[in-house]
């Protein structure tokens, strides 16, 4: 491979449509939190004027009591973070394969220099090119372990997230269940 013009050319019409994909992804996700976030401005600002009309209606503090147990719902919160987290994780993912896909190309080049080296070189430097070729594979290998050992973290990771959000969930449901029954009871009372 020689830095022909037409190799150049190449060459940069490659980095130029890997950052174009790599825009599209961080703008991709810019719009799908965007939206995101005024879907829950709007179903926040609604429920705020139906809890205000409902509290024009109360009658006594019981009816208060009841309410405002009513307008604590962790689930939406514990929803919209893991909508957000998923957008994240989602241009994460697509960041990571595009970046494996360029250095992939990298690597294709640098094979392909040490393969034009090796078909150049003097005669008598054979131990030099099998270094270069060695240290080449090593380095490949490196790379190798370590994009496996950070895909494994990156799945403990959403492993550990999912069992966090579910646990959120159920405490939040938990107690719930254990404040409509003391609500009930007040306002029976009454």
């Amino acid at each position: 491979m020689s830095a022909t013009p037409q190799n150049l050319l190449v060459s940069q019409k490659a980095v130029v449509d890997n950052f174009l994909a790599v825009q599209g992804t961080i703008f991709s996700s810019f719009e799908k939190l965007v939206d995101l976030n005024l879907k829950a401005t709007k179903a926040a600002l609604d429920d705020v004027a139906q809890k205000s009309q409902d509290a024009t209606e109360l009658k006594d503090a019981q009816e208060l009591l009841a309410l405002t147990s009513a307008w604590v719902r962790p689930e939406q919160a514990v929803s919209y973070g893991k909508d957000v987290y998923e957008i994240l994780t989602g241009m994460q993912g697509e960041l990571s394969k595009l970046a494996e896909a360029q250095l992939s190309q990298n690597q294709d080049r640098v094979a392909e220099v040490v393969e034009q080296i090796a078909r150049n070189a003097p005669t008598g430097s054979e131990g030099a090119v099998a270094i270069l070729k060695s240290s080449l594979a090593t380095a490949n290998n490196a790379y190798e372990s370590a994009t496996k050992a950070a895909r494994q973290a990156a799945s403990a990771a959403e492993s550990n997230f999912t069992a966090a959000t579910n646990a959120t969930l159920k405490a939040a449901a938990d107690v719930t269940k254990a404040a409509k029954p003391v609500t009930a009871k007040r306002t029976s009372a009454n």
